[in-house]
């Protein structure tokens, strides 16, 4: 209390309008205001009669003003939005793919140093150390917005119960995700097009897996299918790895994919999906039920294990469409009107920019082990 007796008319001026600029800081934010960065907000501020208080002390007054814009300038977010990816998904690096006007005043980085200039910081959960260790230390500017990001299944992440409430958006591939970050996505053509060419096919079922595990779902089903068709079978689980290119030649090459997910999660629809279905191959799915695939895929387009009672009635029915070419043709009947295509970390990321030029708004994800892991 004495400490403020002692202070003199332009200290106690200026502390006020420390909490005005601060207050309308929150306020701009909050509304999406911008500010001209030549405006002198102290030009409507500043009482008019101070300067006739303090009298010869205006130079102590500017300086004292000319403090304040500085701290507030490190505190406001410049005119460019900046993105920042503090935790790469797995260490794997990417630009951003935006199109057009959504790259102008957009600048993508992982130099940390801008950390108190960000918009956007992007943390992928893998790669946070259940200590938050190496989470930032410094306090979270006013206007940033923290993003999770996630495209594994609850079943392959561990819970950082000290990270539940430390978000504001969520990329994840769930449809109720804040910005949705899908493995792939089936887009509408402009025009319908009767252009599909069937690849040639010289295999009839092929299945391409490295996560070997007895316990999953998956290796059950397959071990009682493979006693009633011929699998052609390529990946580390069975001694054959094959390059990127290599598999987009074998599931090319063969009638039907068993896209066969390693959970089954909601939503949880992966390229193993995405793949056959944009190279000419009808995938066998095994995931989620049929209802959650056909909110992501056309139903015509797949096969769903579950809708046959027994492994054997499902290779029944996949060597009889072998032998109808005709029946056959009808899963490919979507492609006349809509185009599958492949998700990326990259298209993800500007989803999320332009979520935020839309939705400038205070945000935050209260309780996300309670949303994911239920």
């Amino acid at each position: 209390m004495m400490f403020l007796v002692q202070w003199t008319p332009y200290q106690r001026a200026g502390f006020c309008t420390v909490i005005v600029l601060c207050s309308l800081a929150v306020f701009f934010a909050y509304n999406n205001v911008n500010i001209n960065s030549n405006y002198d907000i102290f030009k409507i501020l500043r009482t008019p009669g101070i300067s006739e208080e303090v009298n010869g002390n205006d130079s102590e007054v500017q300086v004292f003003e000319e403090q304040i814009r500085q701290e507030m300038r490190n505190l406001t977010p410049t005119n460019r939005t900046i993105i920042l990816i503090w935790l790469w998904p797995f260490n794997y690096k990417f630009s951003p793919e935006c199109i057009g006007s959504d790259l102008n005043g957009l600048h993508f980085t992982d130099n940390r140093s801008l950390y108190n200039q960000a918009h956007l910081v992007f943390f992928h959960h893998r790669d946070i150390r259940t200590d938050l260790s190496n989470m930032p230390k410094e306090p979270r500017p006013w206007f940033q917005k923290w993003v999770w990001m996630n495209k594994e299944s609850p079943a392959n992440c561990p819970r950082i119960p000290q990270a539940t409430s430390l978000f504001n958006l969520t990329n994840n591939y769930r449809l109720d995700s804040t910005v949705p970050g899908r493995y792939g996505e089936i887009t509408q053509r402009k025009t319908a097009k009767d252009d599909f060419k069937l690849p040639a096919k010289d295999k009839l079922v092929c299945w391409i897996v490295s996560n070997w595990n007895r316990n999953y779902k998956r290796v059950h089903f397959y071990n009682e299918l493979k006693k009633h068709i011929h699998i052609h079978t390529y990946g580390a689980a069975f001694g054959l790895k094959v390059s990127r290119d290599e598999g987009v030649q074998l599931i090319t090459s063969c009638k039907f994919y068993l896209s066969f997910e390693n959970s089954i999660f909601k939503d949880y629809i992966t390229e193993k999906v995405y793949n056959p279905l944009s190279m000419g191959t009808v995938p066998v799915v095994l995931g989620p039920s049929r209802n959650n695939y056909e909110e992501h895929i056309p139903g015509s387009s797949f096969i769903h294990f579950e809708d046959f009672d027994t492994p054997k009635k499902l290779a029944d029915r996949l060597h009889y469409l072998d032998q109808n070419q005709e029946e056959y043709m009808g899963y490919f009947l979507w492609r006349r009107e809509f185009v599958a295509k492949h998700g990326s970390w990259a298209i993800d990321v500007c989803r999320t920019y332009k979520y935020m030029k839309n939705a400038p708004g205070f945000q935050r994800i209260n309780d996300l082990n309670k949303w994911f892991w239920g």
